[in-house]
């Protein structure tokens, strides 16, 4: 009898053990969805937005009408007491298409961070069913960080990929950006362009190699654009990507 019983005690705490864990784990959730359903009625941008948890675990379904208001959704969510995790597969309503959304985000994308070094900024930008790609490079976070804030913040873009490169810190590199920049616009060929306040021709330094970005008016002016950057000391190369306008 004593096996008997004690194999009945063996047998319960191999069944009920996983229960009690399985109700321990979900012993927030309650509380949790009521959480995150009280943040979500309380902003108009996600009354599109619906909630549930398991395990701790908070599943965000529904429609935003911009890709900045999923990812603060998912943000403040993520603070929410006694969360685990998200899975966020809310969705950003759009029917811009795509070339119309590349015109915006380059638009917007070539006059941001006037006055704040543009010239040294070159960034690349794809649109594909709405999904945006950032590359390129910059010359520090908080223009890598603008140029993503755009992107967010503009209708129609249902998602973003990062792939901006930003440059290392580096006096020698931001001295040269400036020679750089006083050689080339300073020109007197050249000079018209640094009226502009886009800064079509784009400098872009990496431990004193030099990649000429943007688009000129003529094959004179990319050529001069060119021999001015190699005339600076201190260059160590010089890879002149300028476009003309109108060229085939």
């Amino acid at each position: 009898m004593r096996v008997v019983s004690a194999f009945v005690v063996l047998w319960c705490a191999v069944i009920f053990l996983p229960v009690t864990a399985e109700a321990a784990a979900g012993r927030y959730d309650e509380q949790i969805l009521q959480d995150v359903n009280k943040f979500i009625q309380s902003k108009k941008e996600y009354q599109g937005v619906k909630a549930s948890v398991d395990d701790q675990i908070v599943l965000l379904e529904g429609s935003v009408n911009l890709y900045i208001h999923k990812m603060n959704l998912e943000k403040k969510v993520k603070k929410i007491k006694n969360v685990d995790g998200i899975r966020n597969h809310v969705q950003v309503q759009s029917n811009v298409p795509d070339a119309q959304l590349q015109e915006t985000l380059a638009n917007k994308l070539r006059y941001d961070r006037v006055g704040y070094g543009i010239a040294f900024n070159a960034i690349g930008l794809q649109v594909k069913d709405g999904e945006v790609t950032l590359s390129g490079n910059v010359h520090d976070y908080p223009s890598r960080d603008s140029a993503i804030a755009i992107a967010e913040t503009t209708p129609g873009v249902k998602d973003i990929t990062d792939n901006i490169e930003v440059a290392p810190t580096s006096l020698f590199d931001d001295e040269l950006r400036v020679k750089l920049f006083r050689a080339i616009y300073g020109n007197s060929v050249l000079s018209r362009y640094e009226l502009d306040p886009q800064k079509p021709i784009r400098i872009v330094v990496d431990n004193g190699h030099v990649t000429l970005y943007g688009v000129v008016d003529s094959a004179l002016n990319k050529q001069v654009a060119g021999t001015q950057a190699n005339s600076v000391p201190g260059v160590f190369s010089v890879d002149n990507q300028l476009l003309v306008m109108n060229s085939k």
